[in-house]
């Protein structure tokens, strides 16, 4: 195989349809996000007015996200067991629970520093 040839290969994973519909997915995020601070602004008339009603409305932000926290947090629970489950019948040397733990590590981290840096705000 020509070095030309493996260098496209190693490349590839740039145009996988998965890389695709992540990146679809962000731009879907991204565009919703700015479409409802448009629309929001549009409504209250005023970029300020849109700044004080999402600091009143930071209740309600909170309680949401408490409840968006729960809900991935179940699934994660079940996600895991079913994970588990099937790792112990594939006899594994306790890689998938090492790999598990670390992603709820830095799953914890980065929801403590996102709650951190909004608390900090505000």
């Amino acid at each position: 195989m020509s070095p030309m040839r493996a260098n496209w290969l190693r490349r590839r994973w740039l145009f996988s349809q998965r890389a695709a519909k992540a990146l679809l997915w962000t731009v879907v995020i991204v565009a919703t996000a700015v479409g409802a601070n448009v629309v929001g602004i549009y409504l209250v008339g005023s970029v300020a007015g849109w700044e004080q009603w999402l600091a009143a409305a930071a209740g309600y932000f909170l309680v949401w996200r408490l409840c968006l926290y729960g809900a991935t947090a179940y699934g994660w629970v079940w996600m895991r067991r079913r994970l588990l489950a099937r790792e112990a019948q594939n006899n594994a040397d306790g890689q998938a629970r090492r790999r598990l733990v670390r992603s709820e590590i830095a799953s914890v981290i980065a929801i403590v520093a996102l709650e951190a840096s909004l608390l900090m705000q505000g």
